[in-house]
């Protein structure tokens, strides 16, 4: 009797601890401008939330939730990097093939940097080598920027179709191939692909994070609609978990052991990390369809989603639609 009851108060206790886990729309905060939008950024030491929008960069205050500013004039703008170290940020300008670099402070910007590249992607600031690495879509390379004399210093040969990647800020940079179906380990001193990881049978990885405490990397893929889960150090797919279809972007949370997948079919898997090799779906959060790219603040567990209205059986934006969602625990 005693096992049975103690049974029941473990299940209780596991349904309220994954109950306050559990996530709810916070607020929306309205954005100018009615062009398409990709990465979302957070600058957690200057509070602002950095979110692409096709021709534009809008800045939002996270303190008050209002947009303090815009940068404009870009060409086709993707992600967004922030080095607090020299006080700048970091555009990847796609059909420009350039490097836009701005002041966090001013919001200006203060240099163009032109790269020996085509179709800057992603983009991801490198602690450890103190670089700026932007992932080329189209060349199937990362163009590697001085942030602190704002040109190009180096190139890496990637051998596919790069897509998110993440920096573990001890030399190494892990960053999904989607043509490839793979995961790259880039040094990021010597510019050298060390090692790549095979994602098979999963198939078009997005989205990329990392577990540095347990040495994990959560690699999101469309094809399978799932998310794997590898050992940082070997490359072994440890766990592969369903999630929604369309995904771009994924967010771990070392706080609450809580991984966030953005999908485009209108969902947010929230995926809970029991311990470094066990994982369970524990909330499919709805979210308005196309609303696939996120940032999340690890000091208050909110998650952040761009996205539109859009005109139905369409792909064009309506006016005045442009927001954040902002999600928090509830």
């Amino acid at each position: 009797m005693k096992k049975i009851f103690l049974a029941i108060l473990a299940a209780g206790m596991m349904s309220l601890s994954l109950h306050a886990q559990t996530y709810v729309l916070d607020k929306t905060i309205p954005l100018t401008g009615d062009s398409g939008y990709d990465y979302v950024a957070i600058d957690m030491s200057g509070n602002r939330l950095y979110v692409s929008h096709g021709s534009m960069l809008n800045i939002v205050d996270l303190t008050t939730g209002k947009q303090i500013g815009v940068i404009g004039d870009l060409k086709g703008m993707h992600g967004i990097a922030i080095v607090n170290k020299s006080n700048r940020g970091f555009i990847s300008d796609g059909r420009a093939n350039a490097v836009v670099a701005f002041d966090l402070t001013t919001l200006k910007v203060i240099a163009t940097i032109p790269l020996t590249a085509t179709g800057p992607d992603g983009i991801i600031y490198d602690p450890y080598s103190d670089r700026v690495f932007s992932f080329n879509g189209d060349s199937n390379n990362a163009s590697v920027v001085d942030p602190n004399t704002l040109k190009q210093v180096g190139t890496v040969d990637l051998g596919g179709a790069p897509e998110f990647a993440v920096a573990d800020g001890k030399g190494k940079i892990y960053n999904n191939l989607e043509d490839k179906n793979s995961v790259n380990v880039i040094d990021s001193k010597t510019l050298k692909v060390i090692s790549n990881y095979s994602l098979a049978p999963a198939g078009g990885p997005t989205g990329i994070a990392l577990d540095d405490a347990d040495n994990r990397l959560f690699s999101v893929c469309r094809k399978n609609k799932g998310m794997s889960v590898l050992d940082a150090a070997s490359g072994k797919v440890i766990a592969t978990l369903p999630i929604g279809g369309g995904v771009d972007a994924v967010c771990y949370d070392p706080g609450t052991k809580l991984i966030f997948c953005s999908c485009g079919d209108g969902t947010t898997t929230i995926i809970k990390q029991n311990s470094a090799d066990d994982y369970s779906v524990i909330q499919t959060l709805k979210t308005p369809v196309r609303a696939k790219t996120m940032a999340l603040d690890t000091r208050n567990h909110k998650i952040y989603l761009s996205v539109a209205d859009f005109e139905p059986g369409t792909r064009k934006v309506l006016p005045n639609t442009f927001k954040v969602l902002v999600f928090k625990m509830q």
